[in-house]
């Protein structure tokens, strides 16, 4: 029989498997044995359940009692359960002559068997284990035991352990997922909503500066006998203008975080497991790049980093597009935030940002353009070795000249393009850096989420 390539490596291990239980010959009762307890495993979700299944089939199949322990967190063994007691819900520790080991042996009439994990997760648990091995089964009295039974049960403690090991990991990632949807409703009350107030403060503040105006206007008239006045008119008008600056400033940053807010902490990703994209069909130009840069304006000033938006213009002067928006000023954000830490002075002795777009027809297949975003920064090349890897999660390359960074910036904005069906790149030019993405030219939006149509009603 011919084995198809991609599956010759596994053939070959089940053949191998296959002859290795022939070369057992476990017989008829241990066969019926593994099967009930591999089914049970399998009925049975909860860990607690399944130690009862450990214990209850070696005392079924072969009149045996068993005790189950297992490292706790802080790395020292407890019973968990036996065919005597069941469920020890005050998990004692074990006795002296039980020992962690990775070998099995003979002590107090009992034989002791190491029960190991998956070598693949160990890593993922929650204590520190040695040699993979993550408990110890006993079984007496241990002078009933044959050759034969000794080998089997170490066989059966191997088929304890990657089952128990993969319900341990299975119940932490539902601990974890169950805290994660706790933790967004938290952030809905305690940050999003009280987030939504501050607009309120904004219209406040707004009231408050057309009232000065207002004043102003009542205070334009010359009095000879009040040589202060025009001064104080003066110090009336900067104020004023001081004031509308700041509220100007508070509405932008309001803005961006309630943007950002929304389109970070949405149920929908949660509920998936992945970013669920919220497409509305926006002007690119007008709705996400330049609220993100007036944001970044001051810090790009304070390091005399000068601004062009004419790299690969395209003629249109905003382009329309469907993306979502909130995730797609995040990769302005993150791009504008790394333009202000890494921008260097070109060969020319200039310092300077360049942003722009361009279409790369056919990009995506026949008939299927793409839109390739560009953000240039001046300086010295990323050096060869790091290019590869600048998109990856936590990565940071060689060059950073101890900036202050976490490495997610750029994994961010991988994902959120790829998410989109993009493909993000960078390329060295002349002078500097071009970091870009490209997306698909889609301009009509997605149907709402079931749950968003659900919200609305």
């Amino acid at each position: 029989m011919t084995v198809p390539p991609d599956l010759e490596i596994v053939a070959a291990r089940v053949k191998e498997k296959r002859q290795n239980f022939l070369d057992y010959n476990f017989g008829t009762l241990r066969d019926d044995f593994l099967k009930t307890f591999f089914d049970l495993a399998q009925e049975y979700e909860t860990l607690e359940n399944f130690y009862r299944i450990c214990v209850s089939v070696v005392k079924e199949f072969f009149d045996l009692d068993c005790r189950l322990y297992l490292l706790c967190q802080e790395s020292a063994l407890e019973l968990v359960c036996d065919s005597l007691q069941g469920l020890r819900l005050e998990k004692p520790k074990a006795p002296s002559y039980i020992q962690l080991s990775n070998q099995a042996y003979l002590a107090a009439d009992a034989w002791v068997i190491p029960i190991r994990g998956n070598q693949l997760l160990v890593d993922r648990l929650p204590f520190y284990t040695k040699d993979q091995v993550i408990g110890m089964l006993e079984f007496f009295p241990g002078n009933r035991l044959t050759e034969k039974d000794r080998f089997f049960f170490e066989k059966y403690a191997n088929r304890v352990g990657y089952n128990l090991h993969v319900k341990i990991i299975g119940w932490q990632n539902i601990q974890r997922i169950r805290f994660i949807n706790s933790l967004v409703a938290d952030i809905e009350h305690n940050v999003i909503i009280p987030n939504i107030s501050l607009s309120l403060y904004l219209r406040h503040l707004r009231q408050k500066i057309n009232t000065l105006k207002d004043l102003h206007c009542l205070c334009e008239f010359k009095d000879e006998k009040c040589p202060e006045l025009p001064a104080a008119q003066e110090k009336f008008r900067a104020l004023v203008q001081d004031m509308e600056t700041d509220y100007q400033t508070l509405e932008r940053h309001y803005k961006g975080v309630s943007l950002f807010l929304e389109s970070l902490f949405r149920p929908s990703h949660f509920q998936k497991g992945q970013l669920v994209l919220r497409r509305r069909t926006c002007r690119v130009q007008s709705e996400i790049i330049h609220p993100q840069l007036q944001l970044f304006l001051p810090k790009l000033r304070e390091r005399s980093i000068q601004i062009d938006d004419s790299m690969g213009v395209m003629p249109d002067e905003d382009l329309t597009l469907s993306v979502d928006k909130g995730l797609m000023a995040q990769v302005y954000a993150n791009l504008f935030s790394n333009a202000v830490k890494y921008t260097r002075r070109n060969y020319e002795g200039r310092k300077y940002v360049a942003y722009g777009r361009d279409v790369v027809p056919d990009y995506f297949g026949p008939g299927k353009d793409g839109i390739k975003f560009n953000m240039f920064t001046t300086g010295p090349h990323i050096p060869p070795e790091d290019r590869g890897h600048i998109f990856d999660e936590g990565y940071r390359g060689s060059n950073v000249d101890g900036e202050v960074g976490t490495g997610r910036g750029l994994y961010f904005v991988r994902n959120v393009i790829e998410t989109h069906g993009g493909e993000v790149g960078y390329e060295p030019t002349p002078g500097g850096n071009n970091f870009y993405f490209v997306l698909p030219l889609v301009v009509s939006p997605e149907p709402p989420l079931a749950a968003e149509l659900v919200a609305m009603h």
